[in-house]
């Protein structure tokens, strides 16, 4: 069993299979990733969105997650990597031609630049909202607040538009390697993966133009919070009668 996918990682069509497996699958991660972040915008003060991430960490299945998810990035990496410098060493000149007969696209050409960059703001993002110690008024303000700094707001949106520029061509090229081509639904596969990479950008995005524009947005559930629980009013004692 070991050598057998030992020979599969060995055959560049075999690392090409996986990259786009582990890749359709993180694809399908930022999808629902993205849908529990946008509960940042629910309610007032993004109770709705504290009470989501509550929920999670309290999911005795989070860390077997986690290191699942942790091993889909690495293996998605590593193979990306392996599969870029492989092409480049066996094909320059082919690159270029296809290039300067307009068969390949930004998103195809920067491939490995932007596969970096969201390397990069990936451990950035981890060591923001999973390492650094949060808010005292929840995760809702960490990121607010975290997001609301010009520096803050600009690697995420650096970030964000290389993985929209990334999934631009990640999502048809996976399908393709999987063997899912064909005259007549490419150019709709072409304009769904278009579509998905420019609404996950877009999705990721509203969160630090948002926190640039309202930073106050979680500000009523911190001072809720630190408010506590309004205090019964008093009971009088009943008058006494007159004499």
């Amino acid at each position: 069993m070991v050598q057998r996918w030992a020979a599969l990682l060995r055959a560049s069509i075999g690392r090409k299979l996986l990259m786009s497996l582990t890749g359709l699958a993180l694809i399908g991660y930022l999808i629902v990733h993205l849908a529990g972040n946008l509960q940042i915008f629910a309610g007032e003060g993004g109770e709705a969105f504290d009470a989501y991430a509550r929920a999670l960490e309290e999911n005795p299945l989070l860390p077997l997650a986690e290191v699942a998810l942790a091993a889909l990035f690495v293996a998605h990496i590593a193979l990306g990597l392996r599969t870029a410098l492989a092409n480049r060493e066996a094909r320059p000149r082919r690159y270029k031609e296809l290039a300067s007969h307009g068969r390949r696209n930004p998103a195809s050409m920067s491939m490995l630049v932007t596969g970096v960059i969201v390397l990069v703001f990936l451990v950035i993002h981890v060591i923001d909202f999973r390492i650094l110690p949060r808010h005292p008024e929840g995760l809702a303000a960490t990121v607010v607040r975290r997001l609301a700094t010009p520096v803050g707001a600009a690697i995420y949106l650096v970030g964000v538009a290389a993985l929209g520029l990334h999934l631009w061509h990640a999502f048809q090229s996976s399908l393709q390697t999987l063997g899912v081509n064909h005259p007549r639904y490419t150019p709709a596969i072409k304009k769904l993966g278009f579509a998905l990479a420019l609404l996950l950008a877009v999705g990721f995005a509203s969160f630090p133009v948002a926190s640039l524009a309202w930073p106050d947005l979680v500000r009523k559930a911190g001072e809720s919070a630190r408010a506590g629980p309004e205090p019964a009013a008093p009971i009088e004692a009943p008058a006494e009668p007159a004499r």
